[in-house]
């Protein structure tokens, strides 16, 4: 019987999720002169004045609070960001933990980042090279490497789109034509049922919902006493689990995640040996 290994997709949003708060209230805020409050509030005033995307919105006045900071806004200054930003317990060694799970039972595990933060910040952390792909927002810089424009955006709807490129392994995001193009589920590298995505709150329930409806299994993390975000995630069905943000060994969330990482393992050798039994008619 043929053991070619099955991959198991890990997805994970970022801000509150792995690091304790969002990426830009770290540093960048801070530098032009705000208060976490006062540059949330005035984003989300632009987006319902002007009827604006709210991750335009947001995208649009870091630009424009940088200019009037004069803080600089080269890739490589948000890239630089990325190191001061703070995970919650265990995050650091998760991914090499959870790697070796997976080779003792003969399934790959890759990681992905689907998130509605700065792709420049997440690729200047610690963390990064732990991900197969990061899905995020992005700005598009000039000749002289300054950010100009929103490359690629990424809301809580359109983040739902990055789970059919995994599902398919389409990862180019502006291969829209194979993306959409009909493929058997047979012929999927990452089925939807080894697929589990770990998120924070409602902005992540498109994706929790779809990953969950489809057989695979979403789980909302939680800070430390605030459990009742998420109860509602749990007693609605739109999640399976709910967590304390905390990836070290032993905690309740590498519990539930190893134990699910056994079950898809299980289900997908019990269904290359029912295909072998097929096939050798």
């Amino acid at each position: 019987m043929q053991n070619n290994k099955s991959i198991i997709a890990l997805m994970y949003d970022f801000d509150k999720t792995l690091c304790t708060k969002d990426m830009q209230e770290y540093t960048f805020i801070p530098n032009v002169g705000l208060t976490t409050q006062e540059f949330w509030t005035e984003s989300n005033n632009l987006s319902k004045e002007r009827k604006m995307d709210g991750i335009l919105a947001y995208m649009w006045l870091m630009l424009e609070k940088a200019h009037a900071a004069k803080v600089s806004i080269r890739r490589e200054n948000f890239v630089l960001r990325g190191k001061d930003l703070e995970f919650y317990p265990g995050v650091v060694e998760w991914f090499e933990r959870i790697n070796q799970i997976g080779e003792d039972l003969d399934v790959q595990v890759e990681h992905y980042i689907i998130s509605s933060g700065l792709h420049e910040i997440i690729e200047g952390s610690s963390i990064f090279n732990n991900f197969k792909e990061v899905f995020a927002c992005e700005y598009l810089y000039d000749e002289n490497d300054v950010a100009c424009w929103p490359k690629n955006a990424v809301n809580y709807t359109t983040k739902t789109q990055f789970l059919f490129r995994i599902n398919k392994g389409v990862l180019d995001i502006s291969n829209d034509e194979e993306l959409n193009k009909y493929t058997p589920e047979d012929n999927r590298p990452i089925p939807f049922r080894n697929m589990v995505y770990i998120g924070d709150g409602l902005t992540d329930v498109p994706c929790m919902k779809l990953v969950k409806a489809n057989g695979g299994y979403s789980i909302a993390v939680y800070q430390e006493g605030r459990r009742d975000k998420v109860e509602d995630l749990i007693q609605h069905e739109r999640v399976d689990f709910i967590s304390l943000a905390d990836y070290s060994e032993g905690s309740e969330l590498d519990k539930t995640v190893k134990d699910i990482l056994c079950k898809m393992a299980m289900v997908d050798s019990l269904k290359k040996r029912n295909k072998y039994q097929i096939d050798s008619i």
